[in-house]
């Protein structure tokens, strides 16, 4: 199963400067809970961003770079998000982090959807993807 974390600001803003702009700790328990144990999906980008890898997580990236080599020991390579999604499917559950490339190229593959909903606009360079809801089932809306 693929599924999809986000945390999104008004206008799905999503970064800037290949960072998160808010930082919001309940969150990033809420993170942390989920993806501890599990597949994490990410871009080239955003695991360059990472100041270390995330304990306890497999490290998967995709770049369009067919000779790329990761900045950290352990992380697996891939070059499309189509051989990336095949390998996720064989899983109970592995994560879509982002970047926006990712999102976007990820999400007919989405089984799943957390998106943490930022009431607050902020100026930012990076997006999460338009989405159709009526696509998804609501299962749980946690305020706060």
């Amino acid at each position: 199963m693929l599924a999809m974390i986000v945390a999104r600001a008004k206008h799905n803003v999503i970064g800037k400067d290949n960072q998160l702009i808010w930082h919001l700790p309940k969150d990033l328990q809420y993170f942390k809970k989920l993806t501890t144990g599990h597949v994490i999906i990410m871009g080239r980008k955003t695991l360059e961003s990472l100041p270390f890898l995330l304990p306890n997580r497999e490290h998967w990236v995709v770049t369009r770079q067919t000779d790329y080599v990761p900045p950290y020991e352990g992380v697996r390579v891939f070059t499309s998000p189509e051989a990336a999604a095949a390998e996720a499917a064989k899983l109970d559950v592995a994560y879509c982090i982002g970047g926006a490339q990712m999102y976007e190229s990820f999400m007919p593959y989405a089984d799943v959807l957390y998106v943490t909903e930022i009431e607050h606009e902020f100026e930012g360079d990076a997006y999460f993807p338009t989405i159709d809801l009526n696509a998804f089932e609501v299962v749980e809306s946690i305020p706060g």
